[in-house]
């Protein structure tokens, strides 16, 4: 009988990939509510959102492009099923005592318009940054960790923002305004990446010696849909 190959299960992804879902639950739920810094105006899922992104570099700096597909889809399914039941919860009629049904909606009856632009911007953004970081992690030998984790954050939040805005509040704000809102946006992330920069470089040294990982992925198949080939 031949046997199965065997595969090594490391503890460190997988709890990479728990806070990778657990911020993308909790920036949806984070989006709901405003707020502004000096002249510019956010959604407060601005806290924990980039937080996916470095994720996803630590990831694919020390798993390679395939576990960070993995990671994606993994994201994108979890954050799915968190809004469908938060829908299906929204839909269903609260109790006569029960007076928390708008505050309750705000929250979780999320506009098929903008649930929409969210998943597709975030497969789009996420799936460029660990393209970038990929390629560039190729072709500079692996040196120059910080200015590809940053620079592969730009592409992946510049796709993200052009896709969502557009698709989200297009005709509710002012297309004039667009080009400003996206620049805010991919700028206040980037800012927010760099600042932890000294945290991520620990982190993927840290995983590096614990994991004894470091892929190249140098015949790896770009494919987002190929799940199963790690």
């Amino acid at each position: 009988m031949e046997k199965r190959k065997e595969q090594k299960i490391s503890v460190l992804f997988m709890l990479y990939s728990i806070l990778f879902c657990v911020c993308l639950i909790t920036a949806n739920v984070l989006q709901t509510k405003q707020i502004s810094f000096g002249p510019a105006n956010m959604t407060a899922g601005l806290i924990v959102f980039p937080v996916s992104y470095i994720i996803n570099d630590v990831v694919c700096e020390v798993w390679g492009y395939g576990r960070t597909r993995l990671l994606i889809w993994l994201g994108f399914t979890m954050n799915f099923l968190f809004v469908i039941f938060g829908v299906i919860a929204d839909w269903i009629p609260g109790a006569p005592y029960w007076h928390g049904e708008e505050g309750f909606h705000q929250i979780f009856g999320l506009a098929p318009r903008i649930a929409g632009a969210s998943f597709l911007a975030f497969l789009a953004g996420s799936f460029i940054n660990a393209y970038v970081m990929s390629k560039m992690k190729l072709s500079s030998a692996g040196k120059n960790f910080s200015y590809r984790a940053v620079l592969s954050t730009i592409f992946g939040e510049l796709t993200d923002s052009i896709i969502f805005f557009p698709l989200a509040l297009g005709g509710v704000i002012p297309w004039e305004e667009m080009p400003s809102l996206v620049i805010t946006q991919v700028t206040i992330k980037t800012l927010y990446e760099i600042v932890v920069l000294p945290v991520t470089i620990r982190v993927v040294k840290f995983t590096k010696l614990h994991d004894e990982e470091d892929v190249y992925d140098m015949d790896v198949a770009y494919n987002i849909f190929k799940v199963k080939d790690l």
